[in-house]
């Protein structure tokens, strides 16, 4: 889906001055074209002139003086226009993937980043929930919303859950502003300093960064085919872990899906621990056919769920959520406030239109599908640089895949990096001494023929440096 939307005649003039600053065309004090001339320059009216101008006061980049006209502020600072050059030489960590994928130029290839390309996502839909929610009520344009969020999203949600046999009420649901900040509340109220806690081997690399912030010692579980390993698991538990995070549905970044043996078992061995266990159910709306879910086999009592729309719907429009039992909730709701005071209730409105529009089921079946073709057409095109897939997940969009013998994933992705390929390699998700011999490819991100150029222009530099090197 294209990006149509044009710039208005005020953002054109006001694009301009700044423009002007930034490149020194126009230095601090000089004095601007009158707003007449300036009509006359781009054939605009005087009041669209002036309107910008006023804008461009308010943003302290120029000054009106009484009957001299406008200038440049004496305290502007001229910015480069340039953006920021990712950084080359920084070390494979839990943050590498996100750092060079968030800061990447605009024409950088991302096939190792965790997201939807822009025309993959549902924009006609979500510019129809942005104007609905315009037309909100004030209070719901300028104040707060209730403590667990909006109620209309809140009880779409429980609704949504039941499809993957997890019933909760909306009263155990309460809204955040991402996914991430879910983890980091749920981290905040059960965790303390030295507490050790359950992740699986390989695991989502932000799990690992949000982790080592709360200071605490983490055990990595070998994720099989079928989820966790019960005999590591078991093992683990001799260290008496407070939580197990892990992910719902599909598996990030292997793509498996928990079998319903394995989740009996873990879910028998945790309530015999003690152990919560938190199940980030991000990539529900990916799946063709639902996996078991700890929270439906448990019914809350030891599990807590946890989702947002970011694959699907918008990554912009933060908006996350916590299903739990209700004493936990009104914890969580206490830390909520004391942190963040409240969610943003334009977001979550928006979001609720979007879903509730009966284009984002469509958009979903053109999603999956895509998915599919983008899957097959990935691991055809790795097949042939000798790249091969752990597994063939049945739905989603991450391959995690194996390197020929004797490549190494951080070289690789740091040679790809210079040429504008941003790839995610193993380290940043496993500490595992096997890890660095795979690769994560976003199977939406990976339909760009100079991704393979690129590999295979590394893999064969690689080569011929020798295995010393590699």
């Amino acid at each position: 889906m294209e990006n149509n939307v044009k710039k208005t005649k005020i953002e054109i003039v006001m694009q301009s001055v700044r423009e002007k600053v930034a490149n020194r065309h126009l230095v601090s004090g000089a004095r601007l074209p009158s707003v007449r001339a300036m009509a006359q320059e781009f054939n605009f009216s005087v009041s669209t002139v002036v309107e910008a101008y006023e804008r461009l006061v308010t943003e302290e980049l120029i000054e009106a003086r009484a009957g001299a006209g406008y200038f440049v502020c004496s305290s502007v600072r001229a910015y480069p226009l340039n953006t920021v050059e990712p950084c080359l030489t920084r070390e494979i960590d839990p943050l590498w993937i996100s750092r060079q994928s968030l800061e990447a130029k605009p024409d950088s290839l991302k096939p190792g980043c965790g997201w939807m390309p822009a025309n993959w996502m549902p924009e006609a839909a979500l510019r129809k929930a942005l104007r609905k929610t315009s037309r909100t009520e004030p209070d719901g344009l300028v104040s707060y919303s209730t403590p667990a969020g909006y109620a209309p999203l809140r009880h779409l949600i429980a609704r949504r859950m039941e499809m993957t046999g997890v019933y909760s009420l909306p009263e155990q649901i309460i809204l955040s502003d991402s996914g991430t900040q879910s983890i980091d509340l749920i981290c905040r109220l059960f965790l303390n300093p030295g507490d050790v806690v359950l992740i699986d081997d390989p695991c989502y690399f932000n799990f690992h960064a949000l982790l080592k912030v709360h200071k605490v010692e983490t055990i990595a579980v070998p994720f099989t085919a079928q989820g966790p390993d019960i005999a590591a698991f078991q093992a683990a538990l001799a260290k008496r872990p407070r939580l197990y995070i892990t992910n719902a549905g599909i598996h990030n970044p292997t793509g498996a899906s928990l079998s319903i043996s394995t989740a009996y078992q873990i879910l028998k061995l945790a309530e015999a621990a003690q152990l919560i266990i938190i199940e980030d159910d991000i990539f529900a709306d990916l799946e063709l056919i639902p996996a078991p879910r700890y929270a439906a086999l448990n019914g809350f009592h030891q599990v807590i769920q946890i989702g947002s729309f970011s694959k699907t719907l918008s990554a912009s429009i933060r908006c996350g959520y916590i299903a739990a039992k209700p004493e936990w909730v009104e914890r969580l709701i206490d830390l909520k406030i004391a942190t963040c005071f409240n969610s943003n209730h334009l977001n979550t409105e928006i979001i609720y239109h979007a879903l509730t529009d009966s284009a984002y089921r469509k958009h979903l079946d053109w999603l999956r599908l895509h998915l599919a073709e983008a899957m097959s057409k990935t691991a055809g095109n790795l097949k042939k640089l000798d790249i091969h897939p752990w597994l063939l997940p049945k739905a989603g969009m991450f391959l995690w895949c194996q390197l020929p013998a004797g490549y190494q994933a951080d070289k690789i992705s740091k040679d790809s990096l210079k040429h504008g390929v941003i790839l995610a390699p193993g380290g940043a998700f496993s500490s595992s001494p096997t890890a660095n011999q795979f690769l994560r490819f976003n199977v939406a991100q990976s339909n760009h023929k100079k991704i393979y150029q690129i590999l295979e222009k590394v893999l064969n530099k690689q080569s011929r440096a020798g295995s010393t090197d590699i």
